[in-house]
This record gives structure tokens, C-alpha cells and sequence, in this order.
């Protein structure tokens, strides 16, 4: 089963604002329409979502829900199942190894993997084989670091690299064990 991160980031390594603002990245989009990155069959490919609490929380404020028909699951260990209230929605607050071993055995093919504290979490614990990321030409100086401070080395083999006339680059790694 493959546990994959799909995701953008700016040049300097930050996937939002301080504050979790992410203008800059709808701003960077308008300029690569047309522009077909793969993440419509990367996620086509996903039988879950994996997102953490802060991540849903912002999607939640966007204008309508993205994921409609995708499984999602949201890792949280302070909201309640009352507080998922969108179907096709499961809270989950348990350990990462346990909800990975319980959908390799329900003969999963890929989990997502979304929001950057999470995405840590699941590295420390060697849990990603693959990321894909997508590097914004746009530098932000500060924010919410996609890895932050690393418990460990994590060795990474470039898969493929290409570019895009909107000035994005794509890498996609196969993460390696420590």
C-alpha cells in the first residue's frame, strides 16, 4: 500500500502563512490553469484522504466542500464524531500505525496525506512511501513549515522531476527507511 504526500509548497518550504493563510497559493494557481500536475489521478488513485484537524478546518471555510465522494479520514485528538458532520467523513484519534495497519488490511491501495504537522508525524514514524511536491516559485520568508525540525534523517529517490510554464517544479520522491 502506498502512503502518499501530494502537495505545494513555496520555494523556502512553507505550505502556509503564520497564520494558516494560504492566498498566496490560490493566487499561484490562476497562473497555472491548463496545467495538468496530476492531481485529478493522484486522487482518482486515493481510497482515503488523511488530513489533520488544522487542514480540515480550513477546507471547511472554503466555499464548498472539495472532497465530495472522497473518503476522508480527519486525525484529531480534540474533536469530538459530533463535530464531523459531512459524509463520507470518520474521525480518527488513534495511533498512525494502527489506522495504517486497519486499511492495508481493507486492501487499501493509497492513503493521501494532507497538513503539514500531520505529514511530520507520519514521517517520524516512517509511515510515507512516496511525496510528490510541488515547489511554488514564490518566496514567503515565514510560515508553516512542510517539515519543520527533523527527528531524523529521512533519505528520499527522485522519481521524476519537471517543470511547468507557470514556473512550478514537481518532484516526486520514493522515501526511503531509516
Amino acid at each position: 500500500m502506498n502512503v502518499s504526500v501530494f502537495i505545494a509548497t513555496s520555494l523556502d518550504g512553507f505550505i502556509a502563512r503564520p497564520d494558516g493563510d494560504i492566498d498566496w497559493l490560490m493566487e499561484a494557481s490562476q497562473k497555472a490553469i491548463g496545467e495538468d500536475m496530476g492531481y485529478e489521478s493522484f486522487m482518482a488513485m486515493s481510497d482515503y484522504l488523511i488530513m489533520g484537524r488544522n487542514s480540515y478546518e480550513k477546507v471547511l471555510s472554503f466555499d464548498e466542500w472539495p472532497y465530495e465522494g472522497q473518503k476522508v479520514i480527519v486525525i484529531s485528538s480534540t474533536l469530538k464524531s459530533e463535530d464531523i458532520k459531512l459524509e463520507g467523513v470518520e474521525l480518527f484519534s488513534g495511533a498512525l500505525e494502527d489506522l495504517v495497519a486497519r486499511l492495508r488490511d481493507a486492501k487499501c491501495g493509497q492513503l493521501y496525506i494532507d497538513g503539514g504537522r500531520l505529514i511530520q508525524s507520519f514521517l517520524n514514524q516512517n509511515l510515507i512511501t512516496d511525496m510528490t511536491i510541488t515547489t511554488i516559485p514564490i518566496l514567503l520568508g515565514s510560515g508553516i513549515s512542510l517539515f519543520g525540525a527533523r527527528e531524523h534523517d529521512v533519505p528520499l529517490e527522485l522519481e521524476f522531476s519537471k517543470s511547468f510554464p507557470s514556473g512550478f517544479v514537481q518532484n516526486k520522491y520514493t522515501v526511503g527507511q531509516n
